[in-house]
């Protein structure tokens, strides 16, 4: 049976041999085979083609005063322009990954520190929100805590962590009563 299975083998092997030498080669002066469009267009598909981007001829006499301008755009920034940051929600979910990682671990300024990047990627992220009030909460940094269970809240009113965010609402507002009351001072940080 194994020699059997081995003369099989070769002879699949010589006749995959036997077509792919009847296949024609292109000779010396025969140009490779090119795409229609490549034939039509009379372009060649190189990458060494050249694009010409030098300005147009009377560019100078006709727009006088845009070297300036492209001069001054390069020169100096303008205080209303801000540096934008590219929307990436996959690096704030990771971000809230890293985050969840440390918060478990009781690790509140580093958990604080990765809710605050995964909004920097996503700035209306409801759960970095709700992390991030979580982590005030625990940091003793009532204010910052109440802000973030808002926004989380105004992001998602019925989401489902709103009724948790709720209840920290309530918490925070007992606490700053109970601090008015017996005269304390809310701990600033």
């Amino acid at each position: 049976m194994l020699p059997l299975m081995s003369l099989l083998a070769l002879s699949i092997g010589l006749t995959g041999w036997s077509v792919a030498q009847q296949q024609p080669t292109p000779g010396k002066n025969q140009e490779p085979p090119r795409s229609e469009r490549s034939k039509e267009a009379g372009e060649s598909s190189s990458r060494d083609t050249r694009i010409d981007l030098s300005p147009p001829k009377d560019d100078a006499k006709n727009h006088p005063y845009s070297g300036a301008a492209v001069s001054d755009a390069n020169g100096e920034m303008s205080p209303d322009v801000q540096e934008f940051h590219p929307w990436d929600p996959h690096k704030a979910l990771k971000d809230i990954e890293v985050g969840d990682f440390y918060l478990k671990r009781k690790n509140y300024r580093a958990a604080l520190d990765r809710y605050q990047e995964a909004l920097v990627w996503k700035p209306n992220d409801a759960l970095a929100n709700f992390r991030m009030a979580q982590c005030f909460e625990k940091l003793d940094q009532p204010e910052e805590a109440r802000t973030h269970y808002e926004e989380y809240l105004r992001i998602l009113p019925h989401g489902p962590l709103s009724a948790e965010a709720q209840k920290g609402l309530e918490k925070l507002r007992g606490s700053t009563e109970k601090n008015q009351t017996s005269g304390k001072a809310l701990p600033k940080q």
